[in-house]
């Protein structure tokens, strides 16, 4: 491409995103001084009315539309899960030095209730291992070859020793301890520019094309609005546990009235270009509610799946996922990235042990993970029951994911919880994935050790583009597309992890 050409194409970009933020921000101001406003009881409508179709004619995505289906599912564990209370060593030298410094947190050696779930991992590091009692239907999975855990993974800018890090000599992430920015980092993979757009994003902009149809946005999130899946060209669909937002959904007896009087407003034949913008916007709001409400109903039944998620936010919003996978051929979906989360991590005190908080998310994380997981093999069976034909490869085609702000640190803090660590583990689930074994280097769990920053903070040792990388590569994204996705994974070894298949 040539030089002008390029400047071009990106004069032509900036101004589309410049007109996206204009109607975005304009309608959201015009919604507060008109009357109707009072029938839209949650923005996320007006969010997903710009973001949920992809730009006509300002990027192109690189893939042709796929005859196989793949989903990505991003499970963030907000507020840094405790991976030192997820994946436990239990060999005897080992879990000593474990029980030393985690005192109250200890979780006892596999015996019985309440007790470590052990793992029988392929791969062979010189320890053992056991998984939080509360992960029962995720041990299942891995010691039957679909579940993966990565070790030490946390956010980079290089690789790092530990006297690098205490000499200053390599670069760190900034704010490595902070919430906000750690998790922005984590949805990003580009952890020391300011954020702009998700690596699910820019995925997606690659990919869409993968799709028969982008009205509904191919990005979809259950838990409201996210740096991960925003992109240049592709945004996220913000969906609820019981669909899309729509205009007529928990307003009363006067909703149909009100909705046709918006419909017959947006209708007008509107010479002001910001009106027109801003009608063309919400009949396209409308119009894609009403088409992925359509695509779920064949899922409404309570008993649906045979193996029921649970009642909690996290179990609803997969259930939503397993509801929009079921759909994907209406909605014209060969490629999905969703995203959902579960909160609560942030234990610096009452973190328990077996039946405490911690365990108790992870409860809650284990069972909703093997739902979905059973839900994409009843789709791959293709029963009438479903209404739809089968789609070969469902439960390979769809891969679960966790990420988190942070670990915690190894010892306890003064009472009965942890504070902000660095590296943690994190568990992928999917046909496609090559379980039942860790990857990555488990970290010596010695504070001062090799890789302690000073207070049991670990150093990870694979960085957040490596793992993402991974996922990303078998999701479609070609090894000449990395950079534009990944931009510092070349300062790492590894790209490729092989925990996919």
């Amino acid at each position: 491409m040539s030089r002008m050409r390029r400047i071009k194409q990106q004069q032509r970009e900036e101004y589309e995103q410049s007109r996206r933020e204009f109607l975005w921000k304009g309608a959201c101001a015009a919604l507060t001084t008109t009357g109707i406003a009072s029938t839209i009881l949650d923005l996320r409508l007006m969010r997903s009315a710009v973001a949920d179709t992809v730009a006509s004619g300002i990027a192109t995505g690189s893939a042709a539309v796929a005859s196989d289906y793949k989903a990505l599912v991003c499970i963030f564990l907000f507020g840094g899960n405790d991976g030192n209370n997820l994946l436990v060593p239990t060999d005897t030298a080992t879990y000593s030095a474990y029980t030393a410094s985690r005192g109250v947190l200890a979780l006892p050696q596999p015996n019985g209730a309440g007790t470590l779930i052990g793992l029988s991992p392929l791969t062979n590091d010189g320890h053992t291992y056991g998984i939080n009692p509360g992960c029962t239907e995720l041990a299942n999975l891995f010691n039957g070859g679909k579940c993966a855990i990565l070790c030490n993974v946390g956010t980079l800018l290089a690789p790092l020793t530990r006297a690098q890090y205490q000499n200053k000599s390599v670069a760190v992430p900034p704010q490595l301890f902070s919430h906000s920015d750690q998790q922005i980092e984590w949805q990003t993979a580009v952890e020391d520019q300011q954020p702009r757009t998700g690596w699910g994003g820019r995925t997606a902009d690659l990919l869409y094309s993968a799709n028969s149809s982008n009205n509904v946005s191919m990005n979809i999130s259950l838990a409201g609005s996210n740096t991960f899946e925003v992109g240049d060209t592709v945004n996220e669909y913000n969906v609820s546990t019981n669909g899309a937002v729509s205009l007529n959904v928990n307003i009363g007896t006067q909703a149909p009235a009100q909705l046709q009087a918006l419909k017959d407003l947006i209708a007008l034949n509107h010479t002001n270009l910001y009106e027109s913008g801003f009608a063309n916007k919400m009949a396209s709001a409308i119009a894609n509610a009403d088409t992925l409400n359509t695509a779920i109903s064949a899922t409404s039944n309570a008993n649906f799946w045979s193996t029921p998620f649970t009642t909690s936010s996290l179990g609803k919003q997969l259930k939503m996922i397993a509801r929009l996978i079921q759909a994907a051929p209406t909605l014209g979906h060969n490629r999905q990235i969703f995203f959902a989360s579960i909160g609560g991590f942030d234990l610096h005190s009452t973190e328990g042990v077996a039946n405490g908080a911690h365990y108790n998310l992870l409860r809650d994380l284990s069972v909703n993970m093997n739902s979905l997981y059973q839900a994409t093999l009843q789709m791959d069976a293709g029963t009438p029951a479903f209404g739809v034909a089968a789609r070969p490869g469902t439960s390979a085609g769809v891969t679960q994911f966790t990420a988190s702000d942070f670990c915690r640190t190894f010892p306890v803090n003064q009472t009965d919880g942890s504070d902000h660590g660095w590296g943690n583990h994190q568990i992928v689930l999917g046909g496609s994935v090559v379980g039942q074994k860790l990857y990555g280097q488990y970290p010596v769990l010695q504070v001062n050790g090799p890789n302690d920053t000073s207070t049991g903070r670990w150093i990870p040792t694979t960085a957040v583009e490596q793992y993402s990388a991974t996922l990303a590569k078998w999701f479609g994204v070609s090894a000449g597309q990395m950079g534009s996705v990944f931009p510092y994974l070349g300062r790492f070894a590894t790209p490729d992890l092989g925990f996919m298949g």
